[in-house]
């Protein structure tokens, strides 16, 4: 039987990295995001892709995305709970209380939605069961300055994942973990150019391929049940990451 998986943020970045490589592993895959043309070029005419249009922000899109994909393929083997977004890096007292509702809204309410919609369709359908990973950040463990918002929402996202992998036991619903750093993803590319340091400093950083993220994301949705990566961290080799600060 086809394997099954719904992916958010499939559209740019790690999510498209992460819905070819699972495409091509022989994977069905549903694509989520909110623009429609993005997915469909990430999915490049595949015919195990479903496209998905849907605001994560949204429970009645985040439901009627996972409904639809389910009465296509029957059953969800797993999410890859991956979109998210940043803010530009500033002081606490410089960052406006919309921009932070507006991340919050995304990388909290949003990770919350999808993992409450698979971790339903994973207790109902039969057999019984599935995996959920979720994309946290190397944020999650130390922060890079003026990402407060950012760092909140990743630290949130690691105790979804830690809660998740409690209380799926009883339903054979595992979930473990990504920390990215640094993959080179439209979001990354000034990583390369120079970012601030903790010392004050502007420098640039090493990056990485973001094809060894969805190599990595793949190796964990492959494990059976009975085995779980609860956290994995992938990053580029250089980066300030060890000894940051």
């Amino acid at each position: 039987m086809t394997r099954t998986i719904i992916i958010t943020g499939a559209g740019t970045g790690i999510g498209r990295a992460c819905a070819r490589a699972f495409l091509a592993d022989g994977w069905t895959v549903g694509l989520i995001g909110r623009r429609r043309d993005p997915l469909e070029e990430a999915a490049q005419g595949h015919a195990n892709a479903l496209i998905l249009p849907c605001d994560v922000t949204s429970e009645s899109q985040v439901d009627a995305g996972f409904a639809a994909f389910v009465a296509e393929t029957g059953r969800l083997d797993a999410l890859f709970n991956n979109a998210g977004m940043s803010l530009p890096g500033k002081p606490i007292d410089e960052i406006s209380v919309a921009d932070w509702r507006a991340l919050a809204e995304v990388n909290i309410t949003g990770m919350f939605l999808c993992a409450r919609a698979a971790f339903g369709q994973m207790r109902r359908q039969s057999p019984q069961g599935g995996r959920i990973i979720n994309n946290g950040s190397v944020s999650a463990h130390v922060p890079r300055p003026g990402s407060a918002p950012y760092t909140m929402s990743k630290h949130a996202v690691t105790g979804l994942t830690r809660t998740l992998s409690l209380d799926g036991r009883p339903y054979d619903i595992a979930c473990g973990q990504i920390d990215i750093g640094n993959a080179l993803t439209e979001m990354a590319a000034p990583m390369a150019e120079g970012v601030p340091q903790a010392d004050g400093s502007i420098r640039p950083e090493a990056v990485m391929d973001v094809a060894h993220v969805a190599s990595s994301v793949l190796h964990m949705a492959n494990m059976p049940l009975e085995a779980n990566v609860q956290f994995m961290t992938v990053m580029a080799t250089k980066m300030p990451f060890i000894g940051r600060g």
